[in-house]
């Protein structure tokens, strides 16, 4: 591809960025405390493509500027040359870009991954890779004070760092809320899920709690679940990786919508 369109390439996936940071698209693909350096990405590819895009436009201009003082150079010059030879280089000293090779123009489908990130959300990771992806729980280094709330709106991934390494000590006697994605087994073992991330969806991992008591007869995987209930002893290991999954004895369930950011960042803190 030509300068001009590398230029249109480059402000095209700055506009992809600015478009995703401005909305709940980063989301997808970062962490949200992520959506500066998005920002800044984004701005700084627009700016260089439109740098780029002036550079040409006066490098062009330049040589078509030139291109006149060349030929009469060039025909001067065929007084002690030979006119025929002389008339070949003005035309083309005038003509530079005339024998170039055109870009093959397929080089232009490149363009339509960036025209699907623009108008297209991918959807966030679910239980497909939940299941298939070993457990990323790992032991807090303390545990907050609780409210007085009851129930207790937890994060599902405080809830599974207190009943499986606190052994539910925190939680005993109480009530506790948590959301999640619904995720079945082949088992036909349900859990409550949420993919936690360092930095971008290609490290997301599972965090998952199994469920227990009183399960909705119907649970469509993928499908957003807010929970209510009780501790319980009860655990299992993930088949994946060995890690532990511990389980909330379910009082109450109700369908709540997709949440603006999926993914849980808060596993690691």
């Amino acid at each position: 591809m030509n300068r001009q369109a590398q230029a249109a390439v480059m402000f095209l996936v700055g506009a992809a960025l600015l478009h995703a940071g401005g909305t709940n698209l980063y989301l997808r693909y970062v962490k949200a405390g992520l959506q500066p350096l998005v920002l800044a990405a984004g701005a700084v590819l627009i700016v260089s493509a439109l740098a780029t895009a002036w550079y040409e436009w006066k490098r062009a201009r330049a040589r078509k500027e030139a291109a006149p003082e060349a030929q009469h150079e060039a025909q001067h010059e065929a007084q002690h040359v030979g006119q025929s030879q002389a008339q070949h280089e003005a035309d083309h000293e005038a003509q530079p870009e005339a024998h170039a090779h055109p870009e093959p123009r397929i080089s232009w489908l490149l363009v339509l991954p960036l025209l699907a990130l623009i108008l297209v959300a991918p959807p966030a990771l679910g239980s497909y890779s939940a299941l298939r992806t070993g457990t990323a729980l790992q032991q807090p280094y303390g545990y907050l004070k609780l409210p007085k709330a009851d129930p207790i709106p937890l994060n599902l991934v405080d809830y599974a760092g207190r009943a499986a390494y606190d052994h539910g000590r925190s939680l005993a006697g109480r009530q506790v809320r948590i959301a999640g994605f619904v995720a079945v087994d082949s088992a036909g073992t349900p859990y409550l899920v949420r993919m936690a991330l360092n930095c971008c969806a290609a490290d997301a991992q599972p965090v998952k709690v199994g469920l227990t008591g009183k399960i909705p007869p119907v649970l469509q995987p993928d499908a957003w679940l807010q929970v209510t209930g009780t501790y319980t002893t009860k655990q299992t290991r993930d088949p994946v990786n060995n890690g532990p999954i511990p389980f909330l004895q379910v009082t109450d369930a109700k369908p709540i919508p997709t949440p603006a950011d999926p993914y849980d960042e808060t596993w690691n803190n």
